[in-house]
């Protein structure tokens, strides 16, 4: 079912803008290192999701990583002599802030590598709007949000950007990172059944008190965009792919597995995005030296996937719900709130 009106301008102050080209606004960029405050500042308010944090992968990783033997190997051969040093680690397994032009790691995996550096909307997302929490309007809170978005903000329902910031990661985004240094081409990545695991922190509107899996429909629709957003990864993966080696062979193994999987979505539920979808694999060929058009349906495929995630609840999507992971395949557990 398509979002009701009122919840499209709630849920979304920018779409508009943000769906005027089929090229992804959220195509890989720079991460603004000067703009991460790091997430001690995230703590001074969300102390159960901090708790959740510190029981993960993402958390770890700080720490863990860098003295692992697989990563200093692959550090060898890649050349890198410091790992938590300015080097290709630092977007995918640490949170990195600049001062003065100087580059330090803060901590793993946390909450600005999804939500985006925060220095812009930081006190705007969480000031109510200059009221207390209960004294603010709805209308206010509806301002208020669309100012932190328009700042640079990824919010939860924003899930095209959400899921872009994961496989951007758990797709490896660096040829010469696997066909040189060893590096694995990506991670058994799945947006409903690795998000509902140990990262799992739905823990705001309860006041920490409970950490409740996402309802069914939000878990069509990240089964769903996840899918969409696989797909354009892996694509732009293989198109640009230079060598017939690891990188390019598995990347385009994982591209006709996603394609399969968008083929069964686009079978049991019919909108005119993954409609799109669908015809545009039909036309695009997975090989080495087809870089424009690939490029081309990974972008195709992004306006879609960009218009799904803005436009639908998920409710009218129940005939996916065989192709979710059920709760033995997710991804750890979150540590207990008590």
């Amino acid at each position: 079912m398509k979002l009701s009106e009122f919840k499209k301008i709630l849920w979304t102050g920018l779409t508009l803008w943000l769906l005027g080209s089929a090229t992804s606004l959220y195509a890989a960029q720079p991460v603004a290192h000067h703009k991460v405050v790091g997430p001690d500042e995230c703590a001074e308010c969300h102390k159960a999701t901090n708790k959740i944090w510190q029981g993960t992968h993402h958390f770890s990783t700080f720490t863990e990583m860098p003295r692992s033997q697989e990563a200093r190997d692959i550090a060898q051969k890649m050349g890198i002599k410091r790992i938590k040093a300015d080097s290709v680690c630092l977007d995918c397994h640490f949170t990195t802030q600049e001062k003065a032009g100087v580059k330090q790691v803060v901590a793993g995996i946390s909450c600005e590598s999804c939500h985006a550096p925060a220095a812009d909307w930081l006190e705007r997302h969480s000031e109510f709007s200059g009221k207390k929490k209960e004294q603010e309007s709805e209308q206010e809170a509806v301002v208020r949000w669309q100012d932190s978005e328009a700042a640079g903000m990824i919010r939860p329902h924003q899930l095209y950007a959400l899921a872009k910031n994961c496989y951007s990661c758990h797709i490896t985004p660096n040829e010469k990172l696997v066909n040189t240094g060893g590096h694995s081409a990506g991670s058994p990545f799945e947006l409903v059944s690795w998000s509902q695991g140990e990262v799992r922190h739905n823990v705001w509107h309860s006041d920490g008190k409970e950490n409740p899996m996402a309802s069914p429909e939000r878990q069509r629709m990240m089964f769903i965009v996840g899918a969409m957003v696989e797909l354009e990864e892996s694509l732009r993966a293989v198109a640009n792919a230079t060598q017939k080696a690891e990188y390019a062979i598995t990347m385009a193994k994982r591209a006709k597995i996603a394609a399969k999987r968008m083929a069964k979505i686009g079978q049991m539920v019919q909108t005119d995005e993954t409609q799109q979808i669908m015809a545009v694999l039909k036309t695009v060929k997975l090989k080495l030296n087809n870089k424009e058009p690939l490029e081309k349906a990974a972008a195709e495929v992004a306006g879609a996937a960009q218009r799904f995630s803005a436009s639908y609840d998920g409710s009218g999507f129940a005939a996916v719900d065989s192709l979710i992971p059920g709760q033995d395949k997710y991804k750890g557990t979150p540590e207990p709130l008590n």
